[in-house]
């Protein structure tokens, strides 16, 4: 088939970490591409903003340039790497306007402008391949939107920030603060220099956005992801959690469930610290690894497991969007767009159910317990499990207490207003912590 059809042009915006590595793996093995793909790849240029700067992997100075646009003219494929919003939405509004298929690892631009983007590429019959925007070499992308087409998802639970799970992971197996564990991950390359995007819960959020909206054929906002990161972790609720049998992982969590205040059926989409048992398979994601959970009606429960961060990893996952796009100009017709026709509305987070952990300090004396109890039930929230120490405070003052108190399923509106009742009663001295559990 190859030899009957011309070569492919392919242009790459983006000469960093991820697209040196594809430019590279493109002249070193395209002829093996070609041959998986049924016709031949060539490397038309990179665009880069320093033609001198190092490089993760060498490119041949012909191929540089400083001018994005001149290599959207006569592309077949567009390979956008150069991440934020601006250039990369308008070169990628160009590319498909001019009929080329584009490929994107940009998950922020997707999370933000997914729609405007995805319509573009409809209107022309283009296609917009992303395969490589969440948990990097993890296939999670073609999974939900072509293998599970048939199926109806319910809920995916995912491990998609590297950083995050590094750097929560050290803290459980080796007892390591919060600030101990950053420095580690930054030692080693997983965190950036500035770790607020992961840290804070940035970057899973843009993740979740994307996951959410294909699994449920729904146009997600960005701005309806709940967000809680993982910065006020304490050593001590990783004790709670280990003494539980949980451990602590920031997660993204797409739902489709029915809200209980408007009795219509809708998406949760959140991002936060969620205590998970240590059998579940989540719970194996070590280290840097991602790992994304999902639920499906037929198929039931599913595991992808992998690297989600790394040049080569990422890479891998742009190749293979590069090969399925060059396979679509071989077999010829439209590309397939993104299916939003469920049209759900997004469920407030007030209206979820969850199940608490809340650890609170309070004044060790006689009828705490008891009084504690009626704050529960009057805001109609059950107590699971109750765990009890003693932690003497400093010196001249009263000794306290520490009450690790887990519920039952309880609306997120009734559970905070429960947590807010805690923070004024007197025999409280602090609320310790508030995690959410899966599982």
């Amino acid at each position: 088939m190859r030899e009957n059809y011309r070569d492919l042009r392919i242009a790459i915006l983006g000469g960093g970490t991820v697209g040196a590595q594809v430019a590279h793996r493109l002249l070193e093995a395209g002829d093996e591409l070609g041959q998986r793909s049924g016709a031949g790849l060539e490397l038309i240029g990179v665009a880069v903003r320093d033609l001198k700067a190092e490089r993760s992997a060498p490119i041949p100075a012909a191929l540089l340039t400083t001018d994005a646009q001149s290599l959207l003219v006569g592309a077949d494929i567009v390979v956008e790497l150069m991440g934020g919003i601006e250039p990369a939405r308008s070169l990628i509004l160009q590319a498909l306007q001019s009929g080329a298929d584009v490929i994107t690892a940009n998950k922020a631009l997707l999370a933000e402008h997914g729609p405007e983007l995805f319509a573009a590429a409809a209107k022309v019959g283009a296609q917009l391949y992303y395969e490589a925007a969440v948990a990097a070499a993890i296939p999670i992308i073609r999974p939900l939107r072509d293998s599970l087409a048939g199926d109806h998802v319910r809920k995916i639970m995912g491990i998609v920030n590297g950083t995050t799970n590094y750097i929560l992971d050290e803290m459980d197996t080796k007892g390591l603060s919060f600030d101990q564990a950053l420095k580690a991950a930054s030692d080693l390359g997983y965190a950036e220099a500035d770790p607020t995007a992961d840290i804070e819960g940035y970057d899973a959020a843009q993740k979740a956005c994307i996951l959410s909206s294909l699994a449920f054929h729904t146009a997600v906002p960005l701005a309806d992801v709940y967000r809680e990161g993982i910065t006020d972790i304490s050593a001590s609720q990783m004790d709670a959690a280990k003494r539980s049998g949980h451990v602590i992982k920031l997660l993204a969590i797409c739902e489709r469930l029915v809200d209980p205040i408007t009795h219509q059926e809708g998406v949760s989409t959140r991002v936060h610290p969620t205590l998970i048992p240590r059998d579940h398979p989540l719970a194996a994601a070590h280290g840097a690894n991602n790992a994304v959970y999902v639920e499906a009606e037929a198929a039931g429960p599913l595991m992808f497991y992998g690297a989600g961060a790394g040049g080569l990893q990422t890479a891998s996952a742009v190749l293979g969007d590069i090969v399925s796009a060059a396979r679509r100009h071989v077999v010829g017709g439209p590309g397939v767009g993104e299916s939003t026709h469920a049209g759900l509305p997004s469920v407030p987070l007030a209206h979820v159910e969850s199940r608490l952990q809340i650890s609170v300090i309070v004044i060790d004396q006689p009828g705490v317990l008891a009084a504690i109890a009626g704050v529960f039930s009057e805001h109609d929230v059950s107590v699971e499990t109750l765990h009890q120490s003693g932690a003497m405070g400093p010196a001249g003052s009263e000794q306290t207490a520490t009450l690790v108190i887990q519920t039952h399923l309880a609306s997120e509106a009734r559970g905070q207003a429960t947590i807010e009742a805690l923070e004024k009663h007197p025999v409280v001295v602090s609320i310790a912590g508030v995690l959410r559990v899966e599982g």
